[in-house]
């Protein structure tokens, strides 16, 4: 009874660790057929919005309620990925973590305004953020939902 016992507390202690292994927001995807951020521009090329499961790895999280990422790109680049209707956020402790996340991607000039809500939303200090005084075309991504691996 005693081994049946450590066996049972084994199994479901090893099933709840696996479970924390990965974690879903916003709406439940797998990563099948998802595509590397770093080809992501080559395949938006011509197009201003495009539809598309995408995987990468997170630079970093807005630290005030993790309502958007950014995910590293090629060249040392990042796209910002925001989560559609503002209706999930993710954990503000994921960067270095590999995520996919499907959605639409699109080219869009961002204002100045919201350059500076997103550098302070990233901790940034008072003259970094009045350093920004123009807008940015810049790719962003609105997804539906996001693997956490």
């Amino acid at each position: 009874m005693k081994k049946l016992f450590i066996l049972i507390f084994a199994l479901a202690f090893s099933s709840a660790s696996y479970a924390q292994t990965t974690a879903y927001f916003g709406k439940e995807i797998n990563d099948k057929k998802a595509i590397d951020a770093k080809v992501l521009p080559e395949k938006m090329a011509g197009k201003e919005e495009y539809a598309t499961k995408v995987t990468g790895t997170v630079e970093s999280v807005c630290q005030v309620k993790g309502c958007w990422m950014k995910v590293k790109m090629d060249n040392g680049e990042t796209m910002r990925v925001m989560f559609r209707d503002y209706a999930f956020f993710v954990p503000k402790d994921i960067a270095g973590k590999t995520v996919v996340f499907e959605g639409d991607a699109q080219f869009k000039t961002v204002p100045v305004e919201h350059l500076q809500h997103y550098a302070k939303d990233a901790g940034k200090s008072d003259e970094e953020i009045a350093k920004i005084t123009e807008p940015k075309k810049e790719m962003t991504f609105i997804a539906d939902g996001v693997l956490v691996k």
